[in-house]
């Protein structure tokens, strides 16, 4: 991969990481901190849901790095997977507002309905997203990452400006999110190739396998969320979930690692690639805790202003629990390259451990976010240290 590449995918995602926690800073001040609890709840949903396409991208990309003469085939069998998949998903997210919508407190369930109508273009995105990153067609997967964050970014604002509710938000976010599948179109023309050599079900059974892995993570990442939602009284779920935007601007932030590095994880025959990519998310994630240590008030101006003040003291905290994800999210992306789905039971333990923590005992803000941190510093760990197999190719 080539250094313009590299840097025009990082802007790209930078891009649309920005768009996103910019939508996140103006729900903050257009919500009041009720609502704001209940729309990141929802955004943990989303979240949670989008493993789908995520393993689909994941999966479509690795054939691809490893396999490239195969590259129309394999893209073919990709799109077709992708069908069936983007609809099951969105039916399925949709049909979980009948205990979801209860247990997160909503008045209505068209929120999580809304949720399951915004995964239908997401997952078709993740397929997009596979198809350029495995090729390595950096401007279009660059073009996609900036449509998805525009697409939040301006239909979730004009919604909420129009109607300042959770459920006119996500209304904005479901339509919002076409514009990234309008942006990865090129993905999509011409390669409906058929060959048998490529049947579907293996690509869709490494497609379910990372996602599997992908949805351990997902969960053990946003799980803070709903229980802060769950266990935590309205007002300080709302102040958690001040924090947490500052946590997922230290998870996201680094995440361009993962995608330019992934066809050289998937292509390598030892553990440099993973040392590198490790070392510069672990760089990033030391400047994030830093500087919220070092200016916390400045990090509340980026966290929703002064109404979440109470939590300045402990804003450092919610950035070493993002930047422990960061690292976690990008070595499960290095066990996917290598075909190593087995990490997952791993990622597992690290969800019972933070449930039975958050549920065995009273946890209150500063007790959910140390948990989150120390459980994820340790899965880390874990993970690093767990033998890796090398890579094989597509089936």
């Amino acid at each position: 991969m080539t250094l313009t590449g590299g840097t025009l995918v990082a802007a790209g995602m930078m891009g649309m990481n920005l768009a996103i926690y910019g939508f996140n800073i103006v729900a903050a001040r257009i919500l009041v901190t009720k609502e704001l609890g209940a729309l990141t709840a929802l955004f943990g949903i989303i979240l949670v849901g989008t493993v789908s396409a995520l393993g689909l991208q994941a999966a479509t990309a690795r054939r691809l790095a490893v396999d490239p003469a195969r590259s129309e085939a394999i893209i073919g069998a990709t799109l077709r997977v992708t069908l069936l998949v983007s609809g099951a998903v969105g039916l399925v997210v949709a049909a979980t507002s009948v205990g979801l919508t209860p247990a997160l407190k909503l008045d209505s369930y068209w929120p999580v309905i809304l949720c399951g109508a915004t995964l239908v273009p997401l997952t078709i995105m993740g397929a997009q997203c596979g198809i350029a990153q495995g090729l390595e067609q950096w401007g279009v997967l660059t073009a996609i990452y900036l449509g998805n964050g525009i697409g939040r970014l301006a239909g979730g604002t004009v919604a909420m400006l129009i109607d300042p509710s959770p459920t006119s938000a996500m209304i904005g976010i479901a339509v919002g999110s076409w514009l990234a599948v309008v942006a990865g179109a090129p993905t999509l023309r011409g390669r409906w190739v058929p060959d048998a050599s490529i049947g579907r079900r293996p690509l869709l059974r490494e497609a379910v396998l990372s996602t599997h892995a992908l949805l351990a993570y997902f969960v053990l990442s946003n799980m803070d969320s709903l229980i802060a939602r769950n266990r935590l009284g309205e007002h300080d779920s709302g102040l958690y979930a001040s924090g947490l935007i500052l946590a997922k601007a230290a998870l996201f932030l680094p995440q361009f690692v993962s995608v330019v590095l992934f066809p050289d994880l998937a292509r390598s025959t030892d553990h440099r690639a993973r040392l590198r990519a490790v070392s510069i998310v672990t760089g990033f994630g030391a400047i994030a805790v830093a500087a919220t240590a070092a200016l916390p008030h400045v990090a509340l101006v980026f966290a929703g202003g002064d109404q979440y003040a109470e939590i300045t003291d402990r804003l450092w905290l919610f950035a070493v629990s993002g930047s422990s994800l960061a690292i976690v999210h990008l070595l499960v992306f290095d066990a996917l390259a290598r075909h190593a789905h087995g990490v997952v039971v791993l990622v597992w333990g690290a969800v019972v451990a933070v449930a039975a923590s958050a549920y065995g005992f009273m946890v209150g803000i500063t007790g959910l976010v140390t948990t989150m941190a120390c459980v994820a510093a340790a899965l880390a760990l874990l993970v690093y240290l767990k033998p890796m197999p090398s890579n094989e190719p597509a089936a």
